[in-house]
């Protein structure tokens, strides 16, 4: 747990791409143990499906941080104070911007991308529930906000439309899914892809209104999914010792 703390603070606190990528990854590593050794009977498929996805989506990460460093310097840099000031191409800033957000969109997630949420809460521990849904979703946001909003300004412009579309079918999709899950943990776990929706909303609006109730939302989610998770876990402890 203290690896993986560490490796989500340097992906906040980190003031250069690629920091922040080697981060991203180290992160994955106790998170996968964490699932394969601590979860249910059916935690090698979630720990694996979950370290597919997200593995997946940082080969994304990591083409985007390339790209992004080396493009039209003499002196390649990946320091995002230096990054803010720089101009792409249009057509390329899209291409930047789609990697970057599937990436971002696996660990957030966004439909179609969520399918390893409902899974790994599912059979992971209700603590390591707690770490999940409470920090590590939040990564994804903060990647969209900080990396494709602040670096790609032109092509999140285009798809912000897209955003809202997204964020409104994956609220209704996911609040309608929730209530069907006979496991707990899934259940919640379906609530949190639906609030997720929220932040794409915010993310989407391109306003400060919008922007600032994203960023409450991150928060906030944090704590109440946490929360849920811990209290889902210790009423099957005592479920458990009733019998």
């Amino acid at each position: 747990m203290l690896a993986m703390y560490s490796g989500q603070i340097g992906s906040f606190s980190s003031r250069d791409l690629l920091l922040f990528f080697i981060m991203w990854e180290l992160e994955l590593i106790p998170v996968y143990l964490l699932l394969s050794v601590w979860g249910g009977k059916k935690r090698l498929y979630s720990a694996t499906k979950f370290i597919l996805y997200t593995a997946g989506g940082s080969v994304f990460l990591l083409i985007g941080v390339l790209g992004i460093g080396l493009y039209g310097s003499n002196e390649p840099t990946l320091n995002l104070e230096t990054l803010v000031n720089r101009s792409y191409p249009v057509a390329l800033e899209i291409i930047f911007y789609i990697g970057f957000f599937i990436a971002f969109a696996v660990k957030l997630p966004i439909i179609p991308f969520h399918t390893w949420l409902p899974d790994t809460h599912g059979e992971a521990h209700y603590s390591t529930c707690m770490l999940l849904a409470g920090i590590l979703l939040k990564m994804g946001a903060y990647g969209l906000i900080r990396i494709n909003m602040e670096l790609l300004p032109h092509a999140h412009s285009i798809f912000s439309p897209w955003f809202m579309i997204v964020g409104t079918v994956q609220i209704i999709y996911a609040a309608s899914t929730s209530p069907g899950q006979r496991n707990l943990k899934k259940r919640i776990a379906y609530s949190s892809v639906s609030h997720m929706g929220f932040i794409i909303l915010g993310i989407g609006s391109i306003t400060d209104i919008g922007l600032n109730g994203a960023v409450l939302q991150i928060i906030s989610h944090g704590l109440i999914s946490a929360a849920l998770f811990f209290l889902a876990g210790r009423v099957m402890i005592e479920y458990v010792l009733l019998i």
